[in-house]
């Protein structure tokens, strides 16, 4: 069992920074995939950035140039760093972990960004 935990979420404003961290704990194997999800208010959760264990990174265009996505080694802690917040970045992130037909999911961050 493999449990994810994000953290570093909060309130941010517009033109801010945060950087999310997420844990891996429990029966750990090296990652085929780690990555970020997020949910807005009535929308569905979309894919924000995503690193195999290839070392190949993946982000939603919306965020290329702002949010970077990096971790360790073992890919058990990854973050997201994400600059130049605006209104519409405001969501619930997720930190998803794949490891061979097995997925996993954080129980989700909340990031709101607000003047």
């Amino acid at each position: 069992q493999v449990q994810l935990v994000e953290s570093g979420g909060g309130l941010v404003q517009p033109g801010g920074s945060l950087r999310l961290s997420c844990v891996a704990s429990g029966t750990v194997f090296n990652a085929n995939a780690m990555g970020w999800y997020r949910q807005a208010p009535g929308q569905q959760r979309e894919l924000v950035a995503i690193s195999t264990s290839g070392g190949r990174t993946n982000y939603a265009d919306s965020v290329k140039g702002r949010f970077t996505i990096s971790g360790d080694n073992a890919q058990n802690t990854v973050y997201l760093q994400m600059n130049s917040l605006k209104f519409e970045h405001t969501a619930v992130y997720y930190c998803y972990r794949r490891w061979r037909a097995h997925e996993y999911w954080g129980q989700g961050t909340q990031v709101t960004v607000s003047s």
